[in-house]
């Protein structure tokens, strides 16, 4: 079956947009011919900054023929009705058949449809794609035969468009107007790289399409771009003796600003590397786009950069390293003046200026937030066992480094550069790298810190802007979170979690303990999930939703996740709701709730005899093993009533006729659901 290809061919796209858009663009016309009943084989997507471009294989050549039969008005309607009926199946009145059916007879309508030309449907298909592409920002470009600006927005001004379908061109304009004249016109010409490869030829398919823009300097494959230059950086990189510091983000950023890589290395002078390393990489990174270098060995940054060229230079790219050292020379000078400008000044004396900087206008200044995070992260320090002093010490310097010269510039390295500073004044190890870390957690991916002081610190900050924004309500709400307050709850509960830390939250949310603690529970599930644990789990722990005890809480929730993980556990579960249901049915049939124990004295059959036994063994130890925490022998303590409950619902009648005898196994039954709402609410749990 034929084969659909499409390029847009425009000035540069962001990087940031290349891939997505691609991806957009296949979406745009899969989607579509699937709805239209085409079907189809594989489906590419690729993009370079001029160009997005998909391939669609064994593809249909037209919709497939429609019959089908519409049932109308009863026989004996008003012709009105029918003749309603006959303009919207588009058939003629004589063409009318009759169908019997045991409600009656009815007018039948037999519509035939056939299928359209699969390049009428690629026609629309381009035509939306073109005037409704989700571009996060577009520009309208150019001007119209008779002076009007156009109508149509593209992220850039759009050159070619190539439309072939079977190795034809489909028939296909756009004026940019929405009127018929000046516009766009598919063809199946293109271009190669902008330098390069400038001349325009013609291809026949996605095959030809492809070799022949590879011969034009152009790799539309932004993976195959990437695995170039990360191969290319590596070997350049080794053969000074160097490696090239990992940076998958900046990766993908430099395959997208390129449609042939070259990496070219350059030098840092030596003057620039005594200003510390994050400063460097920062404006390297953020403002050319060029990859560190490491020694493979100390792990310390060389004085040398990889930057990824767009041509082939006659010089071997000599010019091309020479003009970016240059550029960053100028960049790096800057960097060195905000450093040696900041050695002359004290962390210390800079807090007082944090006086001037507005936090929040309800919640008061960043020195008023430190105060209070000082105060916090020391109760916290006392309950965690961190030593207080030195805590005290980090959470009054933590935030000072934001009114230094260097972060005013760089503010993604606050928090490192106050580590620098620190340790530049003689401050305790321990209180250097608690200011570089209280900014810790900030993603997923963020490493957690251990040391008790940063992690007090850390704690304190965070708490203390969610009890705030909640204070003065200013909640996320839908997928609004200005504050980044689910990121800050996040942070807090990994840095409790992952440390096994005892730390009760409700004494440290005071007056919006409820509705954070609410807050912080559905974070924890959110957070569960990703590790493959169910939320229904958690609520099931949860309970009232008291629980501010996060270790204590994840490790119950651990240990009913593998309790039911287990055929005991599920048909425990399976035995509770069994039991649950029969008790909801009969204390709504009697008026009456029935609680436990049930006598044993009245007993009558060994199933009943075992169970009560079982229960009097197993939950002590459930109960005991639940006081001492420890969830696991809990559950499986539990886990021993699985088989006296089945062969008690296989053996037993609950509603026996004797009626002193229904009501003890009625107890016996709340026993069940009793002793396990006592370990948590498996009423809530699902599935």
């Amino acid at each position: 079956m034929p084969e659909l290809l499409i390029e847009i061919r425009s000035e540069e796209i962001p990087a940031r947009m290349q891939v997505k858009a691609a991806d957009d663009l296949k979406r745009i016309f899969t989607d579509g011919l699937t709805a239209l009943g085409l079907k189809f084989g594989a489906a590419r997507a690729y993009s370079t900054p001029r160009r997005l471009a998909v391939v669609i294989e064994d593809l249909d050549a037209a919709q497939a023929d429609l019959r089908e039969e519409r049932r109308g008005p009863r026989v004996g309607a008003p012709e009105a009705a029918i003749a309603g009926f006959c303009t919207s199946a588009g058939v003629a009145r004589e063409a009318l058949q009759v169908q019997e059916t045991p409600k009656g007879s009815f007018y039948i309508a037999e519509i035939e449809r056939r299928g359209r030309p699969t390049t009428e449907v690629i026609a629309e298909l381009l035509t939306g794609a073109l005037w409704n592409f989700p571009w996060p920002k577009s520009m309208r470009w150019g001007a119209e035969a008779d002076g009007q600006s156009s109508k149509l927005s593209w992220v850039r001004p759009i050159h070619t468009v190539i439309a072939l379908f079977g190795g034809d061109v489909v028939p296909f304009s756009l004026a940019r107007n929405d009127d018929t004249g000046h516009g766009i016109k598919a063809g199946n010409v293109t271009a190669g790289h902008r330098f390069m490869g400038r001349e325009t030829f013609e291809v026949s398919g996605f095959a030809d399409y492809q070799a022949k823009l590879r011969a034009a300097y152009v790799i539309i494959d932004p993976e195959e771009r990437k695995k170039i230059i990360w191969a290319d950086a590596e070997k350049i990189a080794a053969q000074a003796g160097l490696e090239v510091t990992p940076d998958p983000a900046l990766l993908d950023e430099v395959a997208g600003l390129v449609e042939w890589p070259v990496p070219l290395m350059g030098r840092i002078d030596d003057a620039f590397m005594a200003v510390p390393a994050e400063v460097l990489t920062s404006t390297m990174r953020a403002n050319q786009k060029y990859f560190a270098l490491r020694d493979p060995v100390t792990g310390k940054m060389a004085p040398r950069f990889l930057t990824v060229a767009n041509l082939l230079a006659k010089d071997g790219g000599a010019a091309i390293a020479a003009g970016n050292e240059r550029v960053l020379r100028a960049r790096l000078s800057d960097a060195k003046f905000f450093w040696d400008q900041d050695l002359k000044s004290t962390l210390e004396s800079r807090v007082g200026k944090l006086d001037s900087i507005v936090f929040h206008a309800k919640l008061g200044t960043l020195g008023e937030k430190v105060k209070r995070i000082v105060a916090l992260a020391v109760r916290i320090a006392g309950v965690i066992g961190a030593d207080p002093e030195k805590t005290a010490r980090a959470a009054l310097l933590a935030k000072a480094d934001l009114v230094s010269d260097v972060v005013g510039e760089f503010p993604e390295v606050q928090g490192i550069m106050g580590r620098y500073y620190a340790l530049k004044d003689g401050e305790d190890t321990v209180v250097a790298e608690a200011i570089a870390d209280h900014w810790k957690p900030q993603g997923p991916s963020d490493k957690c810190p251990s040391d008790l002081v940063a992690v007090s610190v850390a704690l304190a900050d965070k708490i203390d802007t969610l009890t705030g924004f909640f204070a003065i309500d200013e909640k996320p709400t839908g997928s609004k979170d200005p504050f980044a307050l689910r990121r800050a709850a996040l942070g807090v509960i990994r840095l409790i979690v992952e440390n096994g830390l005892r730390l009760p939250l409700r004494p440290l949310f005071g007056a919006v303990a409820d509705s954070l603690l609410d807050f912080f529970h559905d974070r924890l599930k959110v957070s569960l999930k990703d590790q493959g644990v169910a939320h229904d789990l958690i609520n099931a722990v949860l309970g009232t939703g008291a629980e501010d005890d996060l270790t204590r809480l994840v490790r119950k929730v651990s240990a009913l996740k593998s309790l039911l993980d287990t055929d005991d556990g599920r048909n425990l579960l399976a035995a509770y709701r069994r039991a649950s249901n029969i008790l909801r049915i009969e204390e709504k049939k009697d008026g009456a709730r029935y609680q436990g124990p049930a006598d044993r004295s009245l007993f009558a059959a060994e199933e009943e005899r075992a169970l009560g036994a079982r229960l009097d063994e197993a939950m002590p130890l459930a109960l005991a093993a639940l006081r001492q925490e420890g969830f696991a022998e809990c559950m499986q303590a539990l886990a021993l009533l699985r088989n006296p409950v089945d062969a008690f619902f296989e053996k037993v009648t609950v509603n026996a006729d004797d009626a002193a005898l229904r009501v003890n196994r009625l107890k016996l039954l709340a026993e069940i659901r009793g002793a396990l709402d006592g370990i948590a609410d498996f009423a809530r749990i699902e599935g």
